[in-house]
């Protein structure tokens, strides 16, 4: 290969890489960055590679004309030196200041990251085996986000949809142009809060209370998931944010609050059997048929079968009218082992569904009815 060739080469590939068309290939690079965050994690990263790069092209040039100029084919022969002072402290003093260089950038973004002060809003976000809880903090709005995907898409007996996976019950509503602060922390085990076009990703660990932070300027919904493997179900955990305007969002926290405010109504009524049943089967569909089957055949031994079992089939109450020890609402109130608790999870009329359900279907037929009026005594 001549020496028009090799240049010839590299003009060609150099205008590839300088054409837009590869530039617009953003799925060589990192997600498209919304917030002041990610903007600076995105100009790092392409700071750091034009970096790597430069060195690069220095150090394989020099190598490739060295090899090239002399080599032994034109006459040269090998010299033999050592102890080069000057060269040492050039090539250590060299790259001293290209860490330097990278390091200042870095920890300006980093410090960034970590100041959570002035924050307009908080919401407290808990990892549950796998779900997440949000809870607008100062605003009495709280509720669950499960994933929405079909379960005939996870088995592939329905096309998947647009965003797979990624979709959920009910998406975290914030206003653009606000300092939001996520307080994050976990139920069971390690979670991790994850949204890419944000540049947010935080552990969520049981115990301990982490914070980050984000702020929206521009309309739009924005998808993440948990970054962590809490389990079985790690990659049916997704996170919905959407950034509204401001009077969206106070509307949204208004229609929260009287949805919440009608669920506490309902839960004095005299509810029917088959409106139990049938609201039961949505809340199980959407929080226990992840660990205990859709089916009720649970997965044992971490997760038990409800089909036939001696608690979905037992007592709930003692002889004396008041809550059974480990009984059904006991259990789904206050949990066991690795079941959570649903007490502030679900709602009266939510529990009291759910176990009506569980106790006349998947198998069951107790005939037993249990009244949001009762879940609510026995809290």
């Amino acid at each position: 290969m001549n020496k028009r060739t090799i240049l010839s080469f590299c003009a060609v590939f150099l205008s590839f890489l300088a054409s837009s068309s590869v530039q617009a290939e953003y799925a060589l690079n990192l997600r498209a960055p919304v917030t002041e965050i990610a903007t600076q994690i995105y100009d790092l990263h392409m700071l750091i590679m034009y970096v790597c790069i430069a060195i690069f092209i220095v150090v394989f040039s020099i190598m490739f004309y060295s090899l090239y100029k002399h080599r032994k084919s034109v006459g040269h022969k090998a010299v033999q030196f050592h102890e080069h002072h000057m060269l040492e402290v050039v090539w250590t003093i060299i790259p001293a200041l290209i860490l330097i260089g990278m390091a200042i950038p870095a920890t300006k973004t980093i410090l960034a990251m970590k100041d959570t002060r002035e924050a307009d809003m908080s919401i407290k976000a808990t990892g549950h085996q796998w779900k997440w809880e949000y809870e607008y903090l100062g605003k009495d709005v709280r509720f669950i986000s499960t994933l929405a995907t079909p379960q005939e898409q996870i088995h592939g007996t329905a096309p998947k949809s647009e965003h797979y996976l990624l979709e959920v019950d009910n998406p975290v509503v914030v206003p653009t142009g606000k300092k939001v602060r996520v307080l994050l922390t976990a139920e069971d085990v390690i979670h991790a809060w994850w949204v890419p076009s944000f540049g947010v990703k935080q552990d969520a660990i049981p115990g301990f209370i982490k914070e980050v932070w984000f702020r929206v300027e521009k309309e739009g919904t924005y998808r993440g998931q948990c970054a962590e493997l809490c389990g079985k179900d790690h990659g049916f955990m997704p996170i919905v944010v959407e950034a509204v305007s401001e009077e969206k969002f106070n509307a949204w926290i208004a229609s929260k609050k009287a949805a919440a405010a009608e669920a506490a109504a309902s839960g004095d009524k005299e509810w029917s059997k088959d409106d139990l049943i049938a609201n039961g089967k949505t809340v199980y569909e959407k929080n226990c048929a992840a660990c205990h089957q859709a089916s009720g055949a649970g997965l044992p031994p971490a997760f038990p079968a409800l089909t036939g079992s001696k608690i979905a089939t037992g007592p709930i109450f003692g002889a004396d009218g008041k809550m059974l020890k480990d009984g059904h609402l006991d259990r789904v109130l206050n949990g066991v082992r690795v079941m959570p608790s649903w007490k502030a999870l679900l709602n009266d009329v939510e529990i009291a569904s759910v176990i009506t359900y569980e106790r006349n279907g998947l198998g069951n037929s107790t005939g037993d009815v249990l009244q949001p009026a009762q879940v609510k005594a026995a809290r």
